[in-house]
């Protein structure tokens, strides 16, 4: 859509010129964005779904929470915290009983760890102890 008048000769001329087709490739950039966004949203709509949740999420966290908002979400959000709360305490409370009815505690693991360090180490040395005696024999 480059209009090449023979009136556009002067020194102002490049500069418009430019302009014109720095606005046609912009139009054509969006313009095939837009394309490609369509296309995207009829090959993966849960992706554009998620997307648009998680937009959304982030928009609300970013806005003010009002005084009413606030009235009526606590009672949820105290009920919410303090079932996480209690689940986290089970969990925990059987996991840890579960370890002791097996044997294991900190400190078992503690010298577990250090026993299997010592023999890491112990097996580092005994290898690097060897190649050396095979090539002192070999030379």
């Amino acid at each position: 859509m480059t209009d090449t008048n023979s009136a556009d000769t002067g020194p102002g001329s490049s500069a418009r010129q430019r302009a014109i087709e720095a606005y046609e490739n912009a139009r054509d950039s969006v313009s095939g964005a837009g394309r490609r966004a369509a296309n995207g949203l009829s090959e993966a709509p849960l992706i554009a779904l998620a997307g648009g949740l998680a937009a959304g999420a982030l928009i609300a966290a970013l806005l003010p929470r009002t005084e009413s908002e606030a009235r009526l979400v606590r009672p949820t959000a105290r009920r919410v915290k303090d079932t996480a709360r209690a689940a986290y305490k089970a969990a925990k409370e059987t996991g840890t009983d579960k370890l002791n009815d097996l044997g294991l505690s900190r400190e078992k693991g503690e010298e577990t760890i250090r026993s299997l360090f010592q023999g890491v180490t112990d097996a580092a040395r005994a290898s690097g102890e060897a190649a050396l005696d095979a090539a002192r024999n070999k030379g």
